[in-house]
């Protein structure tokens, strides 16, 4: 009898403990998680009660702010709007009532809200005062002229660019096409706001992916400056005669390495900046069976690849394989096969040129400010450390000066300023136009810049369309535009 009454005591206790488990999970063990996830609409809804915080420029134009709604009989007090469209949804992200928050309203939403621990004394102050909390501003590092020159210059051509400031990290443009206007997801109609989204979804051009950070293409030949920086690394000097036949008969495959569009590189041996200036395909797949896989790769993770993106937003890893075959390591030192690569990573690697060598994280939000003018926190892009070595940086500059000057860049000179850079036509499907490519970088008195363009299917190996023609030109505007002219 005691026996009986022990186990259903056991199993009532059990019982009660499950009963005791489910509410203590719930209400507090997964509570941050649960009020921090985007598609709890219960939150949305408390939310919307709260004058969101402004995102703004570095100049304080407004690209998102809340204003009270005008709908009759609205519950919700506030509707978020974005008062330039599209032209920044790749940063804001949207702020929507039916699919909840994306980039910087997401990753910045405590401080947008007045909610992060920074903003407690002025919350506590305010209650005290009966005086209504506003959420902080949130000040971008994006500078206006760069970043409508980029969208004026990319025009309706699908594809990125990406602007940065080597010796911070500062993004100073980041635009797509297509893209999409958040307005249309952040609006109080749920209605109106599904049949928008499923339009975007279906859309085959994909408006909603931020190709700039989030979409990966072959890098082509702008990976070229990390195989010369593998070399330079493991002792071949800028004056080395190296190998540069017509075409690389690589072993163990019949697939053999030719140059773009089937040119010749003169059929004998280049310099490192000889090949670079003129792109030379057979040269620089050469140097990588020297270098082999293992050092091939090692060096590109030098400058990021393989590893989580330090952005401040979500963006794609970009990867190269660490364990290659001989024909596959070939077409790596040329940008082909499977490394990939987001403009972002391009970008961050010229700045790393640019910059000495130092690479800095990027960064898009600088500070938030409260609506008295203090700032509440400051962010800075990290300083990852020495990526390579000064002398190589300074070697490399030197040879993306020469690929601007006299190679296949010439369409990035900027009259009064020196301009380094290295194009790229990259194949990626068959039968497809290639993608055009073009990274450099060029400075002006105290400002900087380091950019990356790429023009999907922009290019054409039977034509003129290749980086040099189609790529280079849109990074110059976007480097004039932020050092203020130049010709």
């Amino acid at each position: 009898m005691n026996r009986q009454i022990r186990r259903v005591a056991v199993v009532v206790l059990v019982a009660f403990m499950a009963l005791l488990a489910a509410p203590l999970y719930w209400q507090v063990l997964a509570a941050p998680r649960l009020t921090n996830d985007s598609r709890n609409t219960r939150v949305l809804i408390k939310e919307y009660s709260i004058e969101r915080g402004a995102i703004v420029l570095a100049d304080q134009t407004p690209v998102a702010t809340s204003v009270r709604s005008k709908q009759r009989g609205d519950p919700l007090e506030f509707v978020r709007h974005y008062p330039e469209g599209e032209r920044y949804g790749m940063v804001t992200g949207f702020y929507s009532l039916v699919f909840g928050r994306t980039l910087a309203e997401q990753e910045f939403n405590s401080f947008l809200l007045g909610r992060a621990p920074e903003q407690f004394g002025q919350n506590v102050t305010d209650l005290l005062t009966a005086r209504e909390t506003p959420g902080g501003t949130l000040v971008l590092t994006l500078d206006r002229a760069t970043q409508e020159a980029a969208e004026q210059a990319l025009r309706n051509r699908k594809g990125a660019v990406v602007a940065l400031d080597p010796r911070t990290g500062a993004v100073l443009a980041m635009t797509t096409y297509p893209r999409y206007d958040p307005n249309q997801l952040s609006s109080h109609n749920p209605e109106a706001i599904r049949r928008n989204w499923d339009r975007l979804v279906k859309d085959e051009d994909g408006p909603l992916l931020n190709r700039a950070a989030g979409a990966l293409y072959p890098p082509g030949s702008t990976f070229k400056v990390i195989t010369a920086a593998a070399a330079l690394e493991d002792g071949i000097s800028v004056n080395q005669p190296l190998p540069s036949p017509t075409v690389l008969d690589v072993p163990q495959t019949s697939a053999d390495i030719h140059n773009f569009g089937g040119s010749s590189c003169g059929g004998g041996t280049l310099t490192m900046p000889e090949a670079l200036e003129i792109s030379c395909n057979t040269t620089f797949a050469g140097l990588g069976l020297k270098l082999g896989d293992k050092k091939l790769a090692a060096e590109a993770e030098k400058f990021g690849f393989n590893r989580p993106s330090p952005y401040q937003l979500p963006a794609a890893t970009s990867v190269i394989p660490k364990n290659q075959d001989v024909p596959a390591t070939a077409q790596s030192a040329i940008g082909q096969r499977d490394v990939r690569v987001s403009p972002l990573q391009m970008a961050s690697v010229a700045a790393t040129i640019a910059n000495g060598g130092r690479r800095m994280a990027p960064f898009v939000a600088q500070q938030v400010v409260s609506d008295k003018g203090k700032v509440v926190k400051r962010f800075e892009g990290e300083d990852l450390g020495q990526a390579i070595p000064e002398q190589v940086a300074g070697d490399l500059r030197d040879m993306m000066l020469q690929v601007v000057e006299r190679g296949t860049g010439t369409f990035a000179q900027i009259p009064g300023l020196q301009v380094a850079g290295k194009t790229g036509t990259a194949q990626h499907a068959q039968g497809r136009p290639p993608h055009a490519w073009f990274i450099g970088f060029t400075s002006a008195g105290d400002k900087s810049i380091a950019v990356a363009v790429v023009v999907e299917n922009g290019g054409d190996a039977g034509s003129e369309a290749t980086g040099g023609h189609v790529a280079a030109p849109i990074a110059k505007a976007v480097m004039q535009a932020y050092l203020g002219g130049g010709g």
